[in-house]
């Protein structure tokens, strides 16, 4: 693992193995009374997002201050970008200032690659563009195998939007990487150009027909609705919304065909939801349904990238602190080992 986090692909297994453990161990601390341990005590964390955001960017500031790093936000209409400064000149700004990590989302494809090559701290990809979101695929991967145990084999179905997701990019490689079995359904018009060739080369099935792969014979254990991205679409890529759900929403009745054929399936979004489109009430709401799991998990993924990206990484290499006693009297987990391929 380098010294940024740019891509799924970037990650190999094991290292991918890693953060997940090592967010086991962060995760003990959101059932704690007294939620602050010091293993990031003196680092500085900029957020700085270009676009909307609920999950993400509350997720990384609340890992980070968790951590006691000093963490900052930032946004496209509070800095000098809105005055015309280009965002070479806002990075480095930034990077000026001495900062450890820049957490960045923006609306361009590669925003983040860019960047990373313009400063000295490190660089975590929080979303560009309809390019990749790692961190999300990450807390996916967590969420899954929380309740499925090892993925190897498991078969993963995600429907939607494609065209413009990031989402569905990190988590076909993430899944991938530990030996899930994807399949990929959308309408034509949002399938992605060139997947068939990326479909080929990687090793996972595409559709155009939701009920012919939630139906077929190869069972599904967990299926990831996404959001359609209609700020993103400026043409008519679906006739009506009626006729969205109709051929791709997981409806109460797929919903009720799912649990039949695997009473132990799982619902997944990686949210904001458009309930009632791309997926019923019924569906969000299920017992099956762990979107507020994949919540609870983007906070604790989120720690454990900070911790591989940061702890230690400093002129005199340490041990990564010891998840020790907060300045309250409260025990904390004890740290986990520092994974293989870590940078210090």
């Amino acid at each position: 693992m380098t010294r940024h986090m740019l891509s799924s692909a970037d990650l190999s297994r094991t290292e991918v193995l890693d953060i997940l453990a090592t967010a086991e161990s962060m995760h003990d601390l959101q059932r704690r009374e007294v939620k602050k341990v010091p293993t990031l005590r003196g680092r500085t964390v900029i957020n700085f997002f270009f676009e909307d955001s609920t999950r993400t960017r509350s997720s990384f500031e609340i890992a980070g201050k968790w951590m006691s790093a000093d963490t900052i936000n930032l946004s496209a209409k509070g800095s000098s970008t809105s005055k015309g400064e280009s965002l070479r000149d806002t990075a480095m700004t930034i990077d000026a200032m001495a900062v450890d990590a820049l957490v960045i989302r923006h609306n361009a494809s590669g925003a983040c690659h860019q960047v990373a090559q313009w400063v000295r701290c490190s660089v975590i990809n929080a979303g560009d563009g309809t390019h990749e979101h790692p961190t999300q695929a990450l807390l996916d991967a967590y969420t899954l195998r929380s309740r499925l145990g090892d993925l190897d084999g498991k078969h993963v179905v995600i429907v939607g939007d494609l065209t413009h997701s990031r989402v569905f990019r990190s988590n076909v490689i993430t899944l991938k990487t530990l030996g899930a079995r994807v399949t990929v359904v959308a309408p034509p018009t949002l399938m992605p150009s060139g997947i068939v060739g990326w479909s080929a080369t990687d090793g996972f099935a595409t559709s155009w027909d939701l009920d012919a792969v939630l139906d077929g014979e190869d069972p599904v254990d967990a299926v990831m609705m996404l959001r359609v991205q209609r700020e993103r679409m400026s043409g008519g890529y679906f006739p009506t919304a009626r006729e969205y759900t109709v051929g791709y929403g997981l409806t109460r009745d797929r919903l009720d065909r799912l649990v039949a054929r695997n009473p132990d399936v799982l619902i997944l979004h990686p949210g904001p939801m458009n309930r009632g489109l791309e997926i019923a009430a019924e569906a969000a709401d299920s017992a099956r349904s762990v979107v507020l799991d994949q919540v609870s998990a983007g906070v604790a993924v989120r720690m454990a990238v900070l911790y591989h990206l940061l702890a230690g990484n400093d002129d005199a290499p340490r041990e990564p602190a010891e998840l020790e006693t907060s300045t309250t009297g409260a025990s904390a987990p004890s740290a986990p080992t520092q994974p293989e391929g870590v940078a210090r």
